[in-house]
């Protein structure tokens, strides 16, 4: 249950280990069915003592123990294992929210090995460990808390009240290698290039020597790199249609065309559906129903589509390519269960159930940043593998208020300059993701000497490693003001730009 879950499986994955993220309620078979390494108990909102509290199921930690298999506990996972081993958890009398400064007690401890005496960790609990658990001894200490740190005398089980996976514990990277690779001996071949020659065996058996592969191709890096990979396995018999809902940036259809055919041999086919997105469109305001109708349309232009190019081979496409990254499926088997809907997500998500074809889910293991990294041992230029996340919707979320083709022709033209001036500047591998934002807002100008009537724009810059949680980008003055310049001057209809400076949460990353 913890915000931080993601990122302890990330780290591990940075140190080339392979993981997978389960819930603590998690079926004593299923982990069982695994050669298990070692295991990492996260954080938690919980505490141990409630009555609703999550629990990991006795039978695993006897199994760990019988099979000797090391286990970390982060947080409530070292609070669990307190009250699991007989420990006294209760409520602190002082919080703990942020930086602490730990000192170790034992030198000897090899969760520590190469870290000074003292350093510097991130805390977030307000429970505490008051006495140790039978067996247990207390490795390292901070001004709040008397058992930063433990270890069982006899078993190979450690616990620590601190992050270790969040950049604000300085030498927490450090922590985690000395647990999964000096303790645990966790083999470091989960490497990238390897993991597309496994993919595209694993495909070649799976399609067959005739089987035909539809996917859906937006440009992004996910995408991008799954249609690359599908083409390494089955050439032309995997179909790629990228569909033009009339919302894309400038000269977008164009280029996506270009670099997936030319560049990566991909068999792809683009549908102008332009008109018939913006025709629907017409008069709609609600963010909701926009990406509603976006998704349900883009759903029955792909499906007619598939549909010809059966008709045209005289052959069913049985496979369905799609881009689930691994958060998603973390996602949905959370111990809290999916998180409350905040906006409706536009991907290709509908279509097996509409189309009844087989998933193929290259990417269904990996993190965003992994994706990157296969895709640059697939030899894919780096401008594509860097790409910002672009909506499925498109600029029809960064255009408030009705879409109309003028309305997105400003857009068009604002946003080009923009991403051009980052990339000129150097920011943009900076960002996580940079757009404009067109708001149904005017607003008097001067222009030469006349007077201007003309619609405002925002520029949205933020910093981010999960999309997650993330804050405004701090552009340097002298690049908004070289932005604001190009933008109202070249831009007709737009004659004042501003910059948001709203971190997630409690805003979202886009507007709509």
């Amino acid at each position: 249950g913890s915000q931080y879950s993601h990122l302890i499986a990330r780290r591990v994955r940075d140190l080339h280990v392979y993981c997978e993220l389960y819930s603590c309620l998690v079926d004593p078979k299923v982990l069982k069915q695994h050669k298990l390494i070692c295991v990492i108990l996260s954080g938690g909102p919980h505490s141990v003592y409630e009555k609703d509290a999550p629990h990991v199921a006795p039978e695993l930690w006897e199994y760990w123990k019988q099979h000797d298999i090391p286990v970390l506990g982060i947080c409530y996972g070292m609070q669990e294992m307190a009250h699991v081993f007989g420990g006294n958890v209760d409520s602190s009398d002082k919080r703990e929210y942020g930086k602490a400064t730990a000192t170790l007690i034992k030198d000897d401890c090899p969760l520590f090995r190469d870290m000074p005496s003292e350093f510097v960790v991130w805390m977030s609990h307000g429970d505490k460990l008051k006495a140790l658990p039978e067996n247990f001894v207390s490795v390292a200490k901070s001004e709040n808390s008397e058992f930063v740190a433990m270890q069982h005398t006899e078993q190979r089980v450690w616990g620590i009240q601190f992050h270790p996976e969040v950049t604000h514990t300085a030498l927490g990277r450090t922590l985690i290698q000395n647990f999964v690779v000096h303790v645990s001996k966790a083999p470091q071949d989960w490497i990238m290039s390897q993991y597309a020659n496994d993919f595209v065996e694993q495909v070649k058996l799976m399609v067959g020597p005739k089987g035909h592969v539809l996917g859906a191709v937006s440009g992004g890096v996910d995408s991008t790199v799954a249609a690359v990979l599908m083409t390494r396995a089955i050439g032309d018999r995997f179909h790629a249609i990228m569909v033009d809902n009339g919302c894309l940036r400038k000269d977008e259809a164009t280029r996506v065309l270009k670099r997936m055919r030319e560049d990566c041999g991909v068999n792809l086919r683009c549908i102008d559906a332009s008109e018939r997105f913006l025709g629907l469109l017409k008069g709609v305001t609600d963010p909701e129903r926009k990406r509603k109708i976006i998704g349900k349309t883009f759903i029955d232009v792909f499906q007619e589509e598939a549909n010809r190019l059966e008709k045209d081979m005289g052959a069913p496409c049985e496979y369905l390519l799609q881009g689930t990254l691994y958060p998603d499926v973390i996602e949905s088997i959370s111990y809290k269960g999916p998180s409350a809907t905040i906006k409706t997500h536009h991907n290709v998500g509908g279509l097996p159930a509409a189309m009844k074809l087989k998933l193929i889910e290259p990417l269904r293991e990996l993190f965003k940043d992994e994706v990157r990294e296969l895709g640059m041992a697939l030899g894919i230029d780096e401008a594509s593998v860097w790409r910002h996340p672009f909506p499925g919707p498109g600029l029809a979320i960064r255009i408030l208020g009705e879409v109309t083709p003028e309305r997105v022709a400003v857009l068009q033209e604002a946003d080009a300059i923009v991403m051009d001036i980052l990339n000129e500047t150097g920011h943009y591998r900076k960002i996580g993701q940079a757009f404009v934002v067109l708001l149904p807002v005017k607003t008097v100008g001067v222009m030469g000497d006349g007077r201007t009537y003309e619609n405002a724009a925002s520029v949205r810059c933020v910093e981010t490693t999960d999309y997650m949680t993330a804050d405004f980008y701090h552009l340097p003055y002298e690049v908004m003001g070289l932005m604001s310049s190009r933008v109202i001057n070249e831009v007709k209809g737009i004659n004042r730009l501003c910059y948001d400076i709203s971190s997630k949460p409690p805003a979202t990353i886009e507007w709509e």
